[in-house]
């Protein structure tokens, strides 16, 4: 299970930058990241190397954070794989929250991280079914 940042920042020039330039100072690696913006505030949602300190240091700058567990997949990288994926989980009654893209720096390939309810058992469920849980 992954531990996944979310950053809660004000919609305005600079603050992705002043992020990431805070992370970068703490030597905090960015794996994997989104953004849904609304018209004054947006969620930046990171899979980072220490997730605990970004969320201690971006706090510090003012930034309200939190922490929650999400699901990495790793997928082969080829047509159809992410549709089978949630095949499965429609399959399995699995209601996914939102999903986004990363990769496996070792592997070269496309993890797909993902947040839904009672994250054990749905991780459970993924493996059982054959997917390569990271």
């Amino acid at each position: 299970m992954l531990k996944q940042l979310s950053i809660y920042a004000e919609n305005k020039k600079g603050t992705m930058r002043n992020i990431t330039e805070i992370l970068s100072e703490e030597n905090i690696n960015i794996w994997g990241s989104v953004t849904n913006d609304s018209a004054e505030f947006g969620i930046i949602r990171m899979i980072v190397s220490d997730p605990d300190l970004a969320k201690e240091k971006l706090e510090k700058a003012g930034y309200y954070c939190k922490l929650c567990n999400v699901i990495g997949i790793e997928m082969a990288d080829e047509v159809g794989a992410l549709n089978r994926l949630l095949k499965t989980l429609y399959d399995s009654n699995i209601n996914v929250d939102y999903i986004y893209l990363s990769f496996n720096r070792d592997s070269g390939l496309p993890v797909q991280i993902l947040h839904a309810d009672d994250t054990p058992e749905v991780e459970d469920c993924i493996r059982s079914k054959g997917f390569k849980v990271v």
